[in-house]
């Protein structure tokens, strides 16, 4: 798999990593073996980077990549904190820093954790020279190695950028979120920071797999998120309204290469952006995660495709999001 570095960590990943949510909670029930089936069938085909949250199944998610990086020597593990905690900027402190990482590296059963990112916390505390100062001081007690941020908005990626000590920046990135082009992903390029482009099938709409009549668990955040009602809509089929984007897929199908699925040239598309560290798509078995691993096999698209997907951006989903992330 192709290898790209990862911003000023300074590491070198596969460009398709795995995310590691619907390992722990919120897309319906996955079980430990199912979990390790799917993390080694990542590992198999090349995937290097493994992000995950302690927040993820409060602890879960993290516990099981934990133990599988353990077995697979040569992983980078990226986890996020700070959702466990209510979401005000107070919370983000060193006191606090150092529970939700001592509990973390429990978790991950590790001294010193390769990245550890702010798990989209309240605007206010991308501005705070406290809050870096003591992610800083993380670093310089080895509990970890580099830190990054999990953003909501474009202007919170770039105020992030701006911060010496940023390795990377996580942010949705997809075929429906192409905002991040504009400007943050150049700051990033300029900067040294890695991106990692999270939700990039949209919660699944970009894997074609769904229609009208789809539905999803009682306990899946399709389900019980589809207007915010637990947390960042954003995070839910990136914003887009179902039926929207089941049209926004319809129209893109016939731009997807022979021999490929929809996933694949969804994440593709992302690849080929400027800036891009790397992907992170979830999979809750072994055949998803070596299908998503495929992408990074595909021929760069055509310029006549990259400029398809943004007509169909501009007039499906523009109106719907462009100006709220």
């Amino acid at each position: 798999m192709e290898q790209r570095v990862l911003g000023r960590t300074g590491r070198q990943v596969g460009v398709v990593g795995l995310g590691a949510w619907q390992l722990g909670a919120d897309w319906g029930q996955v079980s430990e073996d199912d979990a390790f089936a799917t993390l080694s069938a990542a590992a198999d085909e090349g995937v290097t980077f493994i992000d995950t949250a302690d927040v993820y199944g409060d602890g879960r998610s993290e516990q099981i990549v934990g133990r599988f990086a353990r077995e697979r020597p040569g992983l980078t593990v990226a986890t996020k904190m700070g959702r466990r905690m209510d979401q005000v900027p107070g919370n983000y402190v060193m006191d606090n820093f150092r529970a939700w990482n001592d509990r973390s590296r429990r978790n991950l059963g590790v001294d010193t954790i390769d990245l550890v990112q702010l798990h989209c916390p309240p605007t206010p505390v991308y501005s705070s020279d406290a809050v870096f100062d003591a992610l800083d001081t993380l670093v310089s007690e080895q509990r970890i190695a580099a830190y990054g941020v999990s953003v909501e908005t474009c202007e919170e990626a770039l105020t992030a950028i701006a911060r010496p000590g940023v390795a990377t920046v996580q942010i949705i990135l997809n075929a429906f979120r192409l905002k991040p082009l504009e400007r943050v992903l150049p700051a990033a390029r300029e900067a040294g920071v890695g991106i990692i482009a999270r939700v990039p099938l949209a919660s699944g709409l970009l894997s074609g797999r769904y229609d009208e009549n789809t539905t999803f668990a009682p306990d899946d955040h399709r389900t019980f998120n589809r207007h915010g009602e637990s947390f960042d809509v954003g995070e839910t089929f990136s914003g887009v309204d179902f039926r929207t984007g089941l049209e926004a897929v319809r129209r893109l199908a016939p731009l997807v290469p022979e021999g490929a699925t929809m996933a694949q040239f969804a994440l593709r598309w992302i690849l080929d952006q400027p800036g891009v560290s790397v992907v992170i798509p979830g999979a809750r078995n072994p055949a998803q995660a070596a299908a998503n691993a495929a992408a990074a096999a595909l021929a760069p698209l055509p310029e006549e495709t990259l400029r398809a997907v943004r007509d169909v951006y501009d007039e499906l989903i523009r109106p719907q999001i462009h100006d709220r992330w």
